[in-house]
């Protein structure tokens, strides 16, 4: 019975969320969804999109709804890892003395937005994937911690890539999520324009706070996972290697290096809170297909045969979860 209230308080809050976000952002429920899972999750999020999408928005609107301190770092080519996570600087104190202090970098926040972090050089990409790993910077040998929940929003721009660094796929495994943000449709867009021609500032209020989301997070570890659901999420990354020799048709046709463990991880812990977003206190099969593609799409690479057939990773992960549940049965 405990259990069943606390589900339902934990649903309450996810409502409440979205209904606030919903007064910033027009329509891209999806990309709300996914979002809301992977900062209660714990993880972090690689979101595609072309300019003037809101994502900037989202994100300061999310900061609102959670209470919770927001920067932005617009990555160029010139940035320096010391400008996205501090450095120690030397100041002089009253009696003229010379002291070494450190002065954090916009990186010490809770919720960052890394705007078009392709464009940053990999030494810089590199410090910031760091960050978001560890939770933590390190500086001439002192450990600085970031206060939790932490979560980064890396966006990436699809259309221009001139003069951007691509994200290798070890750095890209570090996001839990990459999701695609669309432009918006007709009805969407009028609805932006008559919005924004009220205010362009957000006007979403407080619902929930960080230690409220840190609470969630612990409720969402505790949702069981039986065997079979398991088994599935499983056998579904595993089925990406077409190299084992007892892995998918899909793979061995269209892939052409398929999801680390990290996958499977990402797979599960997201699941749960998922459940608990939908109201429920159990992952189900549907909770593993729904957030195959997030989870799978930036973690594979599809092969010649299937940039051919002009197919894409979420058509290649489209047949993967559809060939899973013929096994599964």
């Amino acid at each position: 019975m405990e259990n069943m209230e606390r589900v339902a308080a934990f649903s309450q809050k996810i409502a409440a969320i979205k209904e606030q976000l919903a007064r910033d952002v027009v329509g891209q429920q999806e990309i709300i969804d996914n979002v809301i899972i992977a900062i209660i999750a714990g993880g972090n999020v690689l979101l595609e999109g072309v300019p003037g999408v809101g994502k900037t928005r989202l994100v300061r609107s999310l900061a609102k709804t959670l209470q919770l301190p927001f920067s932005r770092i617009q990555f160029t080519p010139d940035l320096m890892p010391s400008d996205v996570t501090g450095t120690n600087i030397v100041e002089k104190d009253d009696n003229g003395k010379l002291n070494t202090s450190f002065r954090k970098g916009p990186i010490f926040a809770n919720l960052v937005l890394a705007d078009e972090i392709n464009r940053a050089t990999p030494k810089t990409q590199s410090a910031m994937l760091e960050v978001m790993q560890e939770h933590k910077v390190t500086v001439a040998g002192e450990t600085y911690k970031i206060d939790e929940p932490f979560f980064v929003l890396a966006t990436e721009n699809p259309v221009e890539q001139d003069g951007t660094y691509p994200l290798p796929e070890a750095q890209m495994d570090r996001f839990v999520f990459k999701l695609l943000m669309k432009f918006p449709n007709k009805a969407e867009l009028a609805d932006i324009v008559r919005m924004t021609q009220i205010t362009m500032e957000e006007t979403a209020e407080a619902s929930v706070n960080g230690e409220e989301i840190m609470e969630m997070r612990a409720l969402a570890a505790t949702v069981p996972v039986i065997g079979d659901v398991l088994n599935y999420a499983i056998n579904l990354v595993s089925n990406t290697h077409p190299e084992l020799d007892d892995t998918s048709v899909t793979a061995k046709k269209y892939i052409k290096y398929g999801a680390s463990p990290r996958a499977a991880q990402a797979l599960i812990t997201c699941a749960k809170v998922r459940a608990l977003v939908n109201g429920n206190y159990n992952v189900s099969y549907a909770d593993i297909d729904a957030l195959a593609c997030p989870v799978l799409r930036h973690r594979i690479k599809v092969n010649y045969t299937a940039v051919n057939e002009r197919l894409t990773a979420d058509d290649v992960i489209g047949m993967l979860v559809r060939e899973n549940k013929k096994l599964s049965k």
